[in-house]
C-alpha cells in the first residue's frame, strides 16, 4: 500500500462509520466535465451509493475533477438479508440481473432443505459474497465510480483508456467541526474558482442539488447528505426534514448570509433581520463576539481560500481524533516521531486549535 493510502483502510474498532474527503483529477486537467458529463458522474455516484452502503454527505463536480465527502458505515452484524441484498443491487444492475440473483438465492435454499445447516449457510454466504465484497469500502466505491464513469466518457468521446491522472486522494475527516467545515470547503469550490457567487447557482455540487434539485427536482438525497455532514456527532442520521435548519446553518457557514453589509445575517424566510450590528466584517474577525451564529468567522474567511490540508492532510480532526489515527499507524513513521496532530499553516492558520492535521505541508506551495 502506497504512502498516500496509509490510513484509507482504517476503522474506528470497526463499529462507527468512517468520513473520507476524496478527491480525483481528470488526466492532464483537461477540462472534460460539461452538462453532460457532470449528470451522468451524478447518476453514477448515486447508483454506487445505493449499492454499496455508503453514503456522499457532499459533493461537487468541477470541470476537471471532483470532491467527495463520503461516509462509509461497516457492515451490519449478520451481513445483508436476500431482501437487503437484491434492493441493493437494484441500485446498480438491471431487473434482469437482479431477478437472476434473486433466482439463485431461492434455488439454493431450496437445495438446502435437507442438507446441513453449515452447507446451506455456505451455499448462500457464496451468492451474497459475489457482491458484498464491494460493499462498505471505499476504495471498491472509488474503483467502481471512476472504472463506470469512464466507460460511459469513453464511449460518449470515442475514445479509450485511462481518464484520471493517479489514485484518488483520500483525507480521514473526523465528524463535527472537522465534517462540516470541509462540507463546506467542497460546496465553495466553484466559487474559489471564480465561476460563480452563490454556490446555490451551481448545480453540480451538494448545495446547489439541494437548494435546486437534481434531475427529479426535489434534491432530497443531497439534503440528507448535508443533513448528516452538519449534525453527524449529534446523533442525527439522514433526516431531510431537519434540512430548513441545516440550511442556515450551513450557509452561514459557509460565510455567505453576511453578503457584503455589516451586521447579522438575514435567517431565510423570516422576512427580516435578528437585530443589526454596527460592527463591520473586518471588527468582527477581531472581537471576542461577531454577533452571529459562527464560533470564529475567520473559519468562514479561510473557506475562500485554498486550503491544502484538506486534500492532503491525511487525517484531519480534533487533536485527540489525530493522535490516535497516529497510535493505530504508529509502525509507519520513525521512532523520533512522538505524536501525530500537527497544527496548519498558511492559508489554514484560521483553524489553529480547531482543526490538525496529521501531516506538516510546506506553506506556500
Amino acid at each position: 500500500m502506497r504512502k498516500a493510502r496509509w490510513l484509507a483502510g482504517w476503522k474506528d474498532s470497526g463499529t462507527k462509520p468512517v468520513i473520507y474527503h476524496c478527491i480525483s483529477r481528470v488526466v492532464d486537467r483537461r477540462f472534460v466535465f460539461k452538462e453532460r458529463e457532470c449528470e451522468a458522474f451524478r447518476m453514477y455516484m448515486r447508483m454506487y451509493e445505493n449499492f454499496s452502503g455508503c453514503r456522499v454527505l457532499s459533493y461537487c463536480v468541477m470541470s476537471n475533477h471532483f470532491h467527495l465527502l463520503l461516509e462509509v458505515p461497516p457492515m451490519a452484524d449478520g451481513g445483508l438479508s436476500d431482501a437487503e441484498l437484491l434492493q441493493r443491487l437494484g441500485g446498480l444492475y438491471s431487473e434482469v440481473v437482479v431477478a437472476g440473483v434473486a433466482a439463485e438465492l431461492a434455488e439454493a435454499r431450496r437445495i438446502s432443505i435437507g442438507e446441513s445447516d453449515v452447507a446451506g449457510d455456505a451455499r448462500l454466504a457464496g451468492i451474497h459474497a459475489r457482491f458484498t465484497y464491494r460493499m462498505h469500502d471505499l476504495s471498491e466505491f472509488m474503483k467502481g465510480l471512476l472504472i463506470r464513469f469512464t466507460r460511459c466518457f469513453n464511449r460518449l468521446h470515442s475514445r479509450s483508456g485511462t481518464l484520471w491522472e493517479e489514485r484518488f486522494k483520500s483525507v480521514i475527516v473526523e465528524s463535527g467541526e472537522a465534517a462540516r467545515t470541509i462540507a463546506a470547503y467542497i460546496d465553495l469550490n466553484p466559487v474559489r474558482a471564480g465561476m460563480i457567487k452563490d454556490p446555490a447557482d451551481y448545480r453540480w455540487s451538494s448545495y446547489g442539488e439541494s437548494v435546486g434539485g437534481g434531475k427529479k427536482g426535489n434534491g432530497k438525497k443531497a439534503r440528507e447528505g448535508l443533513v448528516r455532514a452538519y449534525f453527524c456527532d449529534q446523533g442525527v442520521g439522514f433526516e431531510s426534514e431537519k434540512w430548513q435548519k441545516v440550511s442556515r446553518l450551513y450557509r452561514r457557514l459557509m460565510g455567505l448570509a453576511l453578503g457584503h453589509q455589516p451586521g447579522r445575517a438575514e435567517v431565510p424566510g423570516t422576512g427580516n433581520r435578528a437585530g443589526q450590528s454596527t460592527l463591520n466584517t473586518a471588527e468582527m474577525l477581531e472581537g471576542n463576539d461577531n454577533g452571529t451564529i459562527l464560533k470564529d468567522l475567520r473559519i468562514a474567511k479561510m473557506l475562500h481560500c485554498r486550503v491544502r490540508y484538506f486534500t492532503d492532510g491525511a487525517v484531519i480532526g480534533s487533536k485527540e481524533f489525530v493522535n490516535e489515527a497516529f497510535a493505530r499507524a504508529r509502525e509507519r513513521f520513525s521512532a523520533k516521531r512522538k505524536d501525530g496532530a500537527r497544527a496548519m499553516r498558511g492559508s489554514g492558520s484560521a483553524a489553529k486549535g480547531l482543526l490538525w492535521s496529521a501531516r506538516d505541508l510546506r506553506v506556500g506551495v
